[in-house]
């Protein structure tokens, strides 16, 4: 049974896109501080935030002043996923199949910042 995934636009203090994708039960989380590439050849930063239950997929919404996140949350695409290769802290290959992202697509954890706090990793679509 293919997993989900969920880019959420987020009008918070910084506009960004949450990038959502269900492995081992959860949707792993990663900031994106521009639009998510939909072709090849773009490369964008994705920082690892902390995961979020399923259920969390759905949302749509204003979080609260005063609140982690506060701002608008809306729904930017949804759809399958498939996991092709998932090596926790190293890369994750997948497959989407959503209204704006379709096709292959690689998340690969950067040396920048140093190897114990980095949470940086590159989104791009594979050929």
């Amino acid at each position: 049974m293919p997993q989900i995934f969920v880019l959420q636009e987020h009008n918070a203090s910084h506009h960004h896109y949450d990038l959502r994708l269900e492995i081992d039960g959860v949707l792993k989380s990663f900031a994106l501080p521009k639009t998510p590439p939909t072709k090849s050849g773009i490369k964008r930063l994705a920082i690892q935030t902390e995961d979020h239950t399923l259920k969390y997929a759905d949302f749509e919404g204003e979080i609260p002043q005063g609140q982690y996140g506060a701002g608008t949350v809306t729904i930017w695409d949804k759809g399958e996923l498939v996991v092709e290769d998932f090596r926790k802290n190293e890369k994750i290959l997948f497959e989407l199949s959503g209204n704006k992202m379709q096709g292959r697509y690689a998340l690969i954890k950067t040396k920048f910042g140093g190897q114990k706090k980095n949470r940086n990793w590159l989104l791009f679509k594979r050929k």
